[in-house]
This record gives C-alpha cells, sequence and structure tokens, in this order.
C-alpha cells in the first residue's frame, strides 16, 4: 500500500554522503540543502551524475529558476535572452532506488523565491495558436510578456493588461511545473515533454500537502525539479502560467519492490492519477485506467466495481494542452472507497 510504506514521514534519518561543492551546510542533519544557478541547471530528464544524494526520509531544500532560466526581469526583456526552457534543479540520487521500486516526494513546502512573476506568449505555442504541428495559414500570434507583483503579505499576484488599464487580483497556488525522474532505457526527455516519468506536468497538484509517486526506471532514481509556478489556470491555454523561481521543500521516500506505471498524488482527502498522451482522450483513459488499478489493488474492489463507481464519482482535471503531451488527472475522494487494504 503506497501510505503504508511512507507512514515515517514524520521521522527524518540521517543525512548521506558528503556534499558537493553546490551543496550548502545544513544546521539539520536530516535535510540536504542545494542551490541552484544558471551554472548548473540541466534541461533533460537523464541519466546524469547526480549533484546530491539522499536517504528514504531526508529532506531536501533547494531552490528552482523560473522557466526563463530568470533572465526575464523588465520590459523591454525578450525571449531572446532566455538560454533553454524549464531549467531544471538535480538530478537527486536516492541511495537503495531500483528499477521496480517506486520514489515518494511529498511536498512540505513551497515559497515564491521573488517579488514579481512573468508570463509570456510565444511563437507557434499554445492551446489557441497555431503550430508546426497545428499548422495554419494565419501569422503566429506575436510575442509579449507580461509582469506579475507578488503581494507576499495577501497572497496574490496581479494581472495588469498591456492594452488597457485593467487589473485585477489572482489569489496564489504555488506548484512545481516540471517534477520528475529519469525516463527508462537510457532516454533523454526534453524538460518541455511529459510522460510516464513526470517531467513538465503543470499539474497544480504538485503543491503543499500532497504526496507524489513516480516509477524508478535507473538506479537512484534520479529526481529533478523545476518550473515554479505562483498560479495557473487550467490547461495553460496561452503557454505560461504565472511563472516564478521557487524554494521547495520536499521529503523523499522509497517504497521498495512495488511499481507504478505513471505518476500519481495523494492527499488526507484524495488519490490522483495522471494520464499523458495525446490525443486528450487517450490521455484521460490512462488517467481513469491507473486510478482503476490503484482502488483494486489498494482499495479491494474488483476493478469492474471500481470502474462503475469512478463512473458516478470521479473528477477530471485537464492540468496542460499545449506541451507535447497533455496531462488530464483523475481523482476520486477517500470518503467514498472502502477502507484500505
Amino acid at each position: 500500500m503506497f501510505l503504508r510504506a511512507v507512514c515515517a514521514f514524520s521521522l527524518c534519518l540521517a543525512l548521506s554522503m558528503s556534499a558537493p561543492k553546490s551543496r550548502g551546510q545544513s544546521a539539520d542533519p536530516q535535510t540536504v540543502t542545494y542551490q541552484a544557478t544558471i551554472d548548473n541547471v540541466k534541461y533533460v530528464y537523464a541519466t546524469a551524475p547526480p549533484v546530491a544524494h539522499l536517504k528514504p526520509t531526508n529532506i531536501l531544500d533547494a531552490n528552482s529558476l523560473d522557466c526563463f532560466g530568470n533572465a526575464i526581469k523588465k520590459p523591454g526583456d525578450t525571449m531572446a535572452l532566455v538560454k533553454g526552457d524549464n531549467p531544471l534543479t538535480g538530478p537527486f540520487y536516492v541511495d537503495g532506488a531500483e528499477p521496480g521500486d517506486t520514489l515518494v516526494v511529498k511536498v512540505l513546502d513551497l515559497k515564491v523565491d521573488g517579488d514579481q512573476g512573468v508570463g509570456e506568449l510565444g511563437a507557434y505555442f499554445g492551446a489557441l495558436n497555431g503550430t508546426k504541428y497545428t499548422a495554419m495559414l494565419h501569422p503566429a500570434l506575436p510575442e509579449r510578456i507580461w509582469f506579475y507583483p507578488i503581494d507576499h503579505a495577501n497572497n496574490t499576484a496581479t494581472f495588469q493588461a498591456l492594452d488597457s488599464g485593467f487589473k485585477v487580483k489572482i489569489p496564489l497556488h504555488p506548484f512545481l511545473g516540471c517534477i520528475g525522474v529519469a525516463p527508462a532505457a537510457g532516454e533523454a526527455r526534453s524538460s518541455i515533454v511529459p510522460a510516464e516519468f513526470g517531467g513538465n506536468m503543470d499539474a497544480s497538484e504538485a503543491s503543499v500537502g500532497n504526496t507524489i509517486y513516480f516509477p524508478v526506471n535507473v538506479a537512484g532514481g534520479l529526481l529533478y525539479f523545476g518550473d515554479g509556478h505562483a498560479a495557473m489556470g487550467d490547461g495553460e491555454i496561452a503557454g505560461s502560467a504565472i511563472e516564478v523561481p521557487m524554494r521547495a521543500r520536499l521529503q523523499i521516500d522509497l517504497i521498495k519492490g512495488k511499481a507504478t506505471g505513471w505518476p500519481r498524488f495523494e492527499n488526507d482527502k484524495e488519490i490522483m492519477a495522471a494520464g499523458i498522451y495525446r490525443p486528450v482522450d487517450d490521455a484521460l483513459r490512462i488517467a481513469y485506467t491507473e486510478l482503476v488499478a490503484w482502488i483494486h489493488a489498494d482499495y479491494g474492489l474488483s476493478e469492474i466495481d471500481a470502474y462503475e463507481l469512478l463512473s458516478k464519482v470521479g473528477k477530471l482535471h485537464m492540468a496542460e494542452m499545449v506541451d507535447p503531451n497533455y496531462v488530464v488527472i483523475a481523482s476520486v475522494e477517500k470518503k467514498y472507497l472502502p477502507p484500505k487494504k
């Protein structure tokens, strides 16, 4: 059972291994700290030398740059300043993780690491824009950039229209747009891509209070994260959220000998499964199939009963529909399920 193996989340064990130069020293030996900069980020999910090692139940305290590498700072800046999309912090090697295990990441805290966010409309990107794969005869929409002042005291960001004087405040819901592990079979996947390994899921479920489960595909799992979002609408339709640098505290654990095929999320009230593919109906099928399998394995309902139940009480969240694969999150509240086996 997923949570049975992570019941020690409230307890932390000792830190592993000597630190690389880029890792800071923490007064708490249970916590691994790491500082990401534009010079040590990655742009792919892949097997790569780790920047630090973690033991199960350690806490990772680390930062991430925004999806533009913190390059867009003021009016007049353009995307030509950006070195690469979605720079990633990591990878972090989890001692003892082997293929066939499940990596567990509990999001303890996320803080916007700055006083403004950025939104961007780029050529040939977005749900309502022609792309190289959705070919259109009309010209691409022009590049535009919005700045969102962050009010930390009131937990809001402010949208300021570019073509009028309209303003409106948006409640903050910080989450990690990118979080995932190295893919299987030696693949290297762009930080733009979501898939079975997680990646650029843009799922607001990757937020404080939720636990995320990933398949372990390579030794150590190799965890990456980045692409912090202060807030985002369903679908991320224009191609960006309120993009921000982030400071994250993540507690790491491991479920030995039990695999998951796709990323899953859990909190006290719900279980949630990600479906990641194109077209969107296949992403939906993956998400609900995973949820049926989870209910059957951990809650004891037959697959056919779980299928029927989800038809009545299941929920769907369209996380994003702009990346190379679309992301759908299927969920069910635990109050509708039998006691866990």
